[in-house]
């Protein structure tokens, strides 16, 4: 037995051991629909199944090309400025890094989306050019006995590819004061929208028709993505007051508590608040938003908002599909589910698995971005205590954490991630208690040094009972393929 379970609580230990291998065993990896184009597909899935014994892909309906033009995204993804020291692992057309374009892959069905304010991309030569290789790529990997997924964003139309699109004003979501958060990583709209939720549902079932052979559809970010300090404390946009009337809450006491919390943490807290909750064994987090019964109203909120959204994207699904194709959902690991909305009890019922992604590249940005805000508005905190109390609040570490902000970074693409094994083994188990019967795949991130990924890898794949999703192939060499395929059992090239 490995060294993170043997070294795990005794009912932790137990519960991952009954657990084990409940389910059958599960390896999906995201390739994302450059890499058939580039590669084609036979040589993608030799690949896969001779070096790891996937039993499934995941891909998203764009096609790609390389560009110059001044709107062409960073792949990979710059990650809100942070991310723009990766580089990919496998050459994509000739390059580890380069600038691109996308366009749907498909031929939308304009009918579908009939009134709707939000209108899905209009195909174009590249669609025309290349989009057929997406199909052979569904239909290859059917015809190998693997199961093929899709993957849309839940919030930001047009909803094939995280960095391209966006909400109209109007439906983005607002802080406490009534202003947007300017520049943040992320770009899902205010999930109270009903203009989102219908256009969100004519793309799956428009993605249905298109492919009617998927084993199912993933939906990305349903929630409000944690990742900067001020995401934490939306949603007061229009629809948001508007679902919480509907709902019972009392909005001005939300919008009220909210913003006293907020003012808390950039103006009056200070080291001692700090030393106070990290020092006591009785003192929580909970116990500062007692004080703010707003705040918990919002949390609630959230959730609901999450949930109702996501019965209507089973419903649109089940109806297509004819109750054929799988429901998955991915977003953040506790405890940013407090904080997002990606409540898991109350979003299990209206899915058929959820993905909760150790993104762990990530989460130092995060928490660097967090501390940033904070040191840069309130005098009265330091360096060393506001890393030492988000890091504790966050559980991201086994270790002391840093003591300087300068220590905390996005990795490099040859350094070990700022991230505990047994830190990652706690939300997994956490996870999984919440989801009760629900399935739990554990989206573990292929970016990072070889010995760093390896036990990143085997922490996902033992501690998830055998059910993993690793994004994304462009990160995956043949070694770390090999790898792969030690962890989960599968003979290896």
């Amino acid at each position: 037995m490995i060294g993170y379970i043997k070294s795990a609580h005794a009912e932790d230990q137990e519960y991952i051991m009954t657990e084990l291998n409940v389910f059958t065993k599960s390896l999906n990896i995201s390739v994302m629909p450059e890499y058939p184009q580039s590669d084609g597909p036979s040589q993608v899935l030799d690949n896969l199944q001779a070096r790891t014994g996937a039993t499934s892909i995941t891909t998203s309906p764009y096609v790609m090309e390389p560009s110059n033009a001044s709107d062409a995204g960073r792949e990979p993804p710059a990650d809100g400025k942070a991310g723009t020291v990766r580089l990919l692992d496998r050459d994509l057309f000739g390059k580890r890094k380069l600038t691109v374009r996308t366009s749907p892959s498909f031929v939308p069905d304009k009918s579908l989306y009939e009134g709707l304010r939000y209108q899905p991309s209009e195909p174009d030569a590249l669609t025309e050019r290349e989009s057929h290789k997406i199909s052979q790529f569904i239909d290859q990997t059917k015809a190998r006995g693997m199961q093929a997924y899709m993957q849309v964003q839940s919030a930001i139309p047009p909803g094939y590819k995280v960095q391209f699109g966006g909400a109209m004003s109007e439906d983005r979501p607002l802080l406490p004061n009534g202003s947007e958060h300017e520049g943040r990583v992320d770009k899902n709209a205010s999930l109270a929208s009903p203009h989102i939720t219908d256009y969100c549902c004519a793309l799956l079932r428009d993605l249905i028709q298109a492919y009617p052979n998927l084993d199912g559809l993933r939906v990305d970010w349903p929630e409000y993505p944690p990742y900067d300090f001020d995401s934490l404390f939306f949603d007061f946009s229009g629809h948001a007051e508007a679902a919480a009337t509907r709902l019972g809450y009392d909005f001005e006491r939300m919008r009220d508590d909210t913003q006293r919390l907020l003012d808390f943490f950039l103006v009056t807290m200070t080291d001692h608040h700090i030393t106070r909750f990290l020092e006591s064994n009785d003192f929580s987090v909970w116990d500062v938003l007692n004080n703010y019964p707003g705040v918990l109203d919002l949390k609630s909120l959230k959730g609901d908002l999450v949930s109702e959204m996501l019965e209507k994207y089973r419903r649109t699904i089940d109806d297509a599909s004819g109750g054929k194709m799988d429901f998955v959902v991915q977003g953040f690991p506790p405890p940013w589910t407090q904080a997002s909305g990606f409540d898991i009890k109350k979003l299990a019922p209206h899915v058929s698995g959820i993905g909760i992604k150790l993104y762990t590249m990530h989460w130092p940005m995060m928490v660097r971005g967090y501390a940033d805000r904070i040191l840069a508005s309130n005098s009265n905190v330091s360096e060393k205590y506001i890393l030492r109390g988000i890091f504790k609040i966050l559980d991201l570490l086994d270790a002391t954490p840093p003591s300087q902000i300068n220590d905390v970074r996005y990795p490099e693409p040859d350094e070990p991630h700022l991230a505990g094994i047994q830190a990652q083994a706690r939300k997994i188990i956490e996870t999984r208690k919440l989801a009760g019967d629900t399935p739990v795949h554990v989206f573990s991130h292929a970016y990072g040094p070889i010995d760093d990924y390896r036990a990143r890898m085997e922490v996902a794949w033992e501690t998830s009972g055998h059910r993993m999703v690793v994004n994304r192939y462009g990160y995956l060499s043949d070694e770390k393929l090999n790898v792969l395929g030690e962890i989960t059992g599968a003979k290896t090239s």
